[in-house]
């Protein structure tokens, strides 16, 4: 039982989860608009995910702290390691102005965890994006929107069209509201100065703020050319899923709350996708 408990736990920390879920709403994306051919995407999005969580994660500790890094962390920057390689490879096999796009991202994943910009930007010491007030969540929703939305569109030399435009609203949307779980229960750990919105709003409204989010996430879809039907039902039993886990949010909540069964609702998305 301790083997599969550390098994389990590896899984998470070293964001294989995380993968998995980047990798269901970019099959999501593709199944929406009859994209083809997107399996060496997928992979790309996979490693790239573990690749860049792992890099964001551990950057500041394997930097000062190589000598007396745990086991199990040395483990994960081996497998990370390991899929970056991979990572490479599919990357190699996806269209050039793709590898043009991609490059963006692998900058601002750069910067999140580097501290090269003007001091005067950051909180303190760290002097990375991510401590940047109140930018954090939407830098992160961003990302997901341009790697799970855009990136299967452009891969497949698709219009960006007005469906795309609003996919992609949906999914930042969607994104900020999974993440508000996930502010919550660090609200005690993070720094003041981070401005999270918990933080600045307190958690009652946060919580009301993700139900609206969730409101208009189901709204949108109504906005779309073939929105509606069966998709529409889908959406609804994703929201409610997520409107549940954000309305039982609190910040002592078990570690796999939001590590595992929150971050595992884009999994369930696609799997109602497939199966309906």
């Amino acid at each position: 039982m301790n083997v599969i408990k550390q098994l389990f736990n590896f899984y998470l920390n070293s964001s294989v989860h995380v993968a998995l879920a980047a990798v269901s709403l970019t099959s999501i994306t593709q199944n929406e608009f009859r994209i083809d051919g997107g399996f060496n995407l997928l992979c790309f999005v996979f490693f790239a995910t573990i690749t860049g969580y792992n890099f964001v994660k551990f950057y500041g500790i394997a930097k000062w702290h190589y000598r007396s890094l745990s086991n199990w962390l040395k483990v994960i920057q081996l497998f990370s390691l390991v899929c970056f390689l991979f990572m490479c490879y599919f990357m190699l096999l996806l269209e050039l102005k793709t590898l043009l796009y991609i490059s963006v991202f692998a900058v601002v994943t750069f910067l999140y965890a580097i501290p090269i910009l003007p001091k005067r930007y950051y909180l303190d010491s760290n002097h990375n994006l991510r401590d940047i007030s109140g930018l954090k969540v939407y830098i992160i929703g961003l990302v997901w929107v341009g790697v799970t939305v855009v990136l299967p569109v452009l891969n497949n030399d698709s219009a960006i069209n007005a469906d795309v435009i609003i996919t992609g609203v949906q999914r930042f949307v969607f994104v900020i509201a999974l993440m508000l779980p996930f502010e919550i229960r660090d609200l005690a750990l993070d720094n003041f100065k981070l401005a999270t919105i918990p933080q600045k709003i307190g958690i009652k409204q946060t919580k009301i703020l993700g139900l609206l989010l969730l409101m208009l996430f189901l709204f949108l879809e109504s906005m779309k050319t073939n929105g509606g039907g069966e998709d529409f039902m889908i959406l609804a039993v994703v929201s409610l899923c997520t409107a549940g886990f954000i309305l039982f949010s609190k910040t002592n909540n078990s570690p796999y709350y939001s590590a595992f069964w929150v971050e595992g609702i884009p999994i369930l998305w696609l799997f109602l996708t497939v199966f309906s």
